[in-house]
């Protein structure tokens, strides 16, 4: 026996001839070898037999009326479903140009009629053979990327995790009341659907951008990890050193941030994150800190944080009713906010938490 039964055994091979005899031999030829012959007379035929059935294996004739040989393979090696499948072209021509021919389109070989029963098993084994292994081989490569992903996704929940925990602290020393970065983060989230229906914020305020601003809102003020438990529960009487220290905590952030090395599915959460963390202080009007932006220059998820951060002081440590928060918030409109996330966060207000 010139092949190796485990590589043919149960193998589906596609015969491809318009004439009866010559499938008929090799689907003899086939059989013996243990393998699954599947049969059709034309190019066509073969074609939706082999999107359908998906072989391991075709064996088609050159000249053939209709769709020839080469045609075939063409249309196969460009169909995503079937350009994997290896093809071995059989013809009565064995001319050098018609072996180049063939295999310039995809095919791996080339048998030359009449047939030579142990030629046949021995080229058709060797590509059996082949195949099974570049399959393996994907497999292979499929298991290592999942298990790498799951990895690399276990590392980013771990650096998520203590990013959190560091925020957590730096709220605890900034003296937020208990619950406030939930407000916050929930009302953000209620603030980018309201944002999503405005045809002004539509192309910018996806999905996955809501999800995102929901979990990254409570990395807003994670700089202040750095600045001394004192200065932040200070309630007044700052001197300008004082409020350069205080005003630190924004670029402390975002350098804690940016400083996290990470793969591109985690970059549009550190991105917004950072965003968040940099310039959720800046104001509509350009008198804001750190770097004095205004307008459209500010992030649309810094503005959300921002307004949706007063809010939730007025309404919680502040103690001030929803019309009053707002009320309060009105003359900042324009100056501190951008006047048309205002004008939503007015219309979604009954929603907010």
């Amino acid at each position: 026996m010139i092949y190796n039964e485990k590589d043919t055994a149960g193998a589906k091979v596609l015969i491809v001839d318009d004439v009866e005899m010559n499938r008929l031999i090799l689907e003899n030829i086939i059989k013996n070898m243990g393998c699954s012959p599947l049969l059709a007379e034309s190019g066509q035929e073969a074609f939706e037999m082999a999107r359908q059935s998906k072989p391991d294996l075709i064996l088609s004739d050159i000249s053939m009326p209709g769709m020839s040989g080469f045609e075939l393979c063409k249309n196969l090696k460009a169909d995503k479903i079937t350009k994997e499948i290896p093809v071995i072209f059989i013809s009565a021509f064995d001319e050098p140009e018609d072996i180049v021919d063939g295999l310039k389109l995809g095919g791996e070989d080339y048998i030359t009629k009449p047939f030579i029963m142990e030629v046949v098993q021995a080229r058709v084994a060797v590509h059996l053979h082949l195949n099974a292994v570049k399959n393996e081989l994907i497999e292979m490569n499929r298991r290592l990327q999942a298990s790498v992903s799951a990895q690399l996704k276990q590392m980013e929940d771990e650096k998520k995790n203590i990013l959190y925990a560091l925020a957590d602290i730096a709220a605890q020393n900034s003296g937020y009341e208990e619950g406030h970065m939930r407000r916050l983060s929930r009302n953000c989230r209620i603030l980018a659907q309201g944002m999503q229906l405005s045809p002004k914020f539509e192309d910018q305020i996806s999905d996955d951008y809501i999800d995102t601003i929901e979990v990254a809102a409570t990395l807003c003020d994670i700089g202040n990890i750095g600045i001394s438990t004192d200065l932040l529960r200070k309630e007044d009487g700052f001197t300008q050193e004082e409020k350069d220290i205080l005003h630190c905590h924004t670029q402390i952030g975002a350098k804690l941030l940016s400083d996290l090395h990470v793969n591109n599915d985690y970059n549009d959460y550190l991105s917004i994150s950072i965003d968040i963390s940099h310039y959720h202080h800046e104001n509509w009007d350009g008198s804001g800190y750190p770097e004095g932006l205004k307008g459209d220059q500010i992030p649309v998820a810094a503005q959300i944080v921002s307004i949706m951060g007063r809010y939730c002081i007025l309404t919680g440590e502040k103690k001030q009713s929803r019309e009053d928060a707002l009320a309060a918030m009105e003359k900042d409109s324009g100056v501190k906010y951008n006047p048309a996330i205002y004008d939503i966060c007015c219309r979604i207000s009954r929603q907010l938490c």
